[in-house]
């Protein structure tokens, strides 16, 4: 079992030592004969082929930026480890602070609003702070190239 998660990709662009990656993430199903005739329905009536697939772009740091052209296909990788660490800075500690505080402030007000109040804006300053520190995460949660 590999120890890495990797996505084909285009390059987009190159400025600046960062290289952005066009990858197209397709739903499971993109792959099937017959996703055309299957479809899920949405609220209102309103219908979406099952195989949809979205464009995202990728930030490549520190890879030699002389090695790669505008529109030549690459692979972006990044260990699993890092994948695990950027879920838990972006979605596991926020939804802890939220539960924390939430519990705290609902034991202390008695009030369901203020407490979900509360709870939403205790998550400002993690989110401000993970902003200010965005260049060293960013040296430890990166992407990789492969051609």
């Amino acid at each position: 079992m590999s120890n890495k998660i990797s996505h084909s990709g285009v390059i987009h662009s190159i400025k600046d030592g960062c290289i952005k990656v066009q990858i197209v993430q397709t739903s499971a199903c993109a792959a099937c004969k017959v996703a055309n005739h299957c479809r899920s329905t949405l609220s209102l009536g309103s219908s979406k082929n099952a195989a949809e697939s979205k464009v995202k772009m990728v930030d490549v740091f520190g890879a030699d930026t002389k090695r790669y052209k505008v529109g030549q296909q690459v692979t972006v990788w990044a260990s699993k480890d890092v994948a695990n660490q950027a879920l838990l800075l972006g979605f596991g500690v926020p939804f802890l602070i939220l539960i924390c505080v939430l519990m705290v402030a609902l034991k202390l007000t008695d009030s369901e609003g203020v407490a979900a109040l509360t709870a939403l804006g205790s998550l400002v300053p993690y989110y401000s702070a993970l902003w200010l520190m965005r260049d060293k995460i960013q040296q430890r949660i990166s992407f990789n190239l492969d051609n």
